[in-house]
């Protein structure tokens, strides 16, 4: 079966050999509009209407408006623009499946704050920062002041392909996890709770990590209330979307001492203003939305749409499927 592939990614040059080659027994068109940024909304393109398979960042309208479309894969772990009952209802009446790219930022995204964990614990960041200062010798404010990861209490606020990693990253720990979803469904190594008994297991936490979607149920779900509920001390961690922490709230949290650190990735607006009063909270650490970054990222993310395109012919399960 020869498919016309679509495509409006700017990929690095060895991913474009990989995708050009891996797509050869079919058509493949490059939009005009090509981005090199994963994170960047498509627009309208004129091509889109003749495909068969959108690889990237389509324009939502256009593949509802598209009959012709029967799989659409995007470049990233989130798809917020898509999460709707209208595409998912419209996908669904015509038999066309929607795949993401979680399983590429899944490891990296874990990692990331798995590092940030043990740099926080072992006072990795406050060493560094002495080395970068005054040359001080705190040997016994950072001897006595480390902790062991072993034995403490993480929840998760979210609970998809980055949870299910970070749950093997820290087996070795013998941390005691919780994940909070809405799909209550036993998982290995993980007390699944639903969102209702939150509440509960916040106090216990020794780390809070949110991995949240942004959708409408999710925005500013990290509130004043919720943050209320951490022990003090509690250490938060949020590589999941800005949009889902009330930034207010969480300063206010920083700057009281309710939190013993912060450890943020994702913010809202993006990039994060030099004037926010963030970059200089209390004990709070700062990325610029680089945890799901890998320098293979281009060619990782081929190689699941290729793998998918096989099983897609094959009429066999595709990895990452949402619908």
């Amino acid at each position: 079966m020869s498919l016309t592939i679509w495509c409006n990614t700017k990929f690095n040059p060895a991913a474009t050999r990989l995708l050009a080659e891996g797509t050869k027994a079919h058509r493949l068109v490059v939009s005009a509009n090509a981005s090199a940024d994963v994170l960047v909304a498509g627009r309208a393109d004129p091509l889109l209407a003749q495909a068969d398979v959108a690889f990237g960042q389509p324009d939502v309208s256009q593949c509802l408006d598209s009959p012709r479309l029967r799989w659409v894969e995007v470049i990233t772990a989130g798809y917020t623009r898509f999460d709707t009952p209208e595409f998912r209802e419209a996908f669904r009446a015509r038999g066309a499946a929607f795949t993401n790219a979680s399983g590429v930022f899944a490891d990296p995204c874990a990692q990331h704050v798995l590092a940030m964990m043990l740099a926080l614990g072992r006072s990795l960041l406050a060493s560094h920062r002495d080395q970068l200062t005054d040359h001080s010798w705190h040997y016994a404010e950072r001897r006595y002041e480390s902790r062991l990861l072993t034995g403490q209490t993480v929840v998760l606020l979210g609970f998809g392909a980055i949870g299910r990693r970070l749950t093997e990253l820290l087996a070795p720990f013998g941390v005691k996890l919780y994940a909070v979803r809405r799909s209550v469904r036993s998982e290995v190594g993980v007390h699944v709770i639903p969102e209702e008994k939150i509440s509960a297991v916040l106090p216990l936490a020794d780390h809070v990590v949110n991995i949240l979607p942004d959708n409408d149920s999710t925005r500013n779900y990290v509130n004043a209330r919720r943050l209320a509920c951490c022990k003090p001390g509690a250490r938060f961690y949020n590589v999941g979307r800005g949009t889902t922490v009330d930034q207010s709230a969480l300063l206010e949290a920083l700057q009281s001492g309710r939190l013993g650190a912060a450890y943020l990735d994702v913010f809202d607006p993006e990039p994060l203003p030099p004037s926010h009063p963030l970059w200089t909270a209390p004990n709070c650490h700062i990325t610029p939305h680089t945890a799901g970054g890998r320098a293979d990222q281009d060619e990782a993310i081929v190689r699941h749409f290729l793998a998918n395109l096989a099983a897609f012919e094959a009429r066999q399960t595709m990895t990452d499927r949402v619908i």
